[in-house]
């Protein structure tokens, strides 16, 4: 069966697609300088060399030789991880270990590599995590041909969300995360404003898109949010591999 547009509205809809495109291709005519602004100028910084490299606002956390920026979570004494090799290494029972200071709202780079020797299977090999504010986190682990639950391999918001893809490198290599978060709200009751989000790199490859973070990471149970500060340290997990981090850079935004 063949259908037809009376005329009168076939007309109509090409006067309007007429209009439509008249007003996108028209001349503009005013002055020009009443939709630019000049301030406040933009600020200037230099970017590093490469995109690993820190750029001069951002804050060093780790450099290969100073690990004085962090603390323990057992006791806030200094760092009991091993440095190698320009390395920060996990030291098996020592716990994790925190910044100094807080951060909220951020972009962070950090490197990390797995043992070469593979050793366990699922989340026994190579596995550690990512902290932010301490709450919220970005799983690390070889998931290079290791199967696990999905929303708990590299790139995952722990027992969350699973990254888009696994770009896992083998293990031994040197991987990075470069990762964009946004810190949760709360109103002045305590009650949540706004979630957590998070969009993260893995090698480059995007595995996580601006990423609703459900509240604070849960091994056992659902995640919950529970009011805390505007600023938080970021913590790096011992889950008993020697799992291995250099070049870590936060800029707080």
């Amino acid at each position: 069966m063949n259908y037809h547009l009376p005329r009168i509205a076939l007309v109509s809809c090409l006067s309007i697609f007429s209009i439509g495109l008249f007003a996108q291709t028209a001349p503009r005519t005013g002055d020009a300088k009443l939709t630019e602004y000049w301030d406040p100028q933009v600020r200037i910084i230099t970017p590093g060399k490469t995109a690993s490299d820190a750029p001069s606002d951002a804050i060093v956390l780790f450099d290969g030789k100073d690990a004085s920026k962090w603390k323990s979570q057992k006791d806030g004494g200094e760092v009991r991880w091993k440095i190698e090799d320009g390395a920060l290494v996990v030291a098996r029972g020592t716990g994790g270990i925190q910044t100094r200071e807080g951060f909220g709202d951020c972009q962070l780079h950090i490197e990390w590599r797995t043992p070469a020797k593979v050793e366990g299977e699922s989340q026994g090999r190579g596995n550690s995590g990512i902290f932010l504010m301490g709450k919220y986190e970005l799983q690390v682990l070889d998931n290079y041909n290791n199967r696990t639950y999905s929303n708990g391999q590299a790139a995952s918001i722990y027992k969350q969300t699973p990254p888009l893809v696994n770009a896992s490198r083998k293990p031994g290599e040197w991987q990075t995360y470069d990762i964009l978060f946004t810190a949760p709200q709360f109103y002045a009751d305590g009650s949540l404003k706004s979630p957590a989000r998070i969009t993260v790199f893995h090698n480059g490859v995007l595995v996580q898109n601006n990423t609703t973070i459900w509240g604070a990471t849960q091994y056992i149970g659902t995640p919950n949010y529970e009011p805390h500060g505007a600023l938080e340290p970021l913590a790096l997990q011992d889950h008993g591999n020697p799992v291995a981090f250099r070049n870590i850079w936060i800029r707080p935004l």
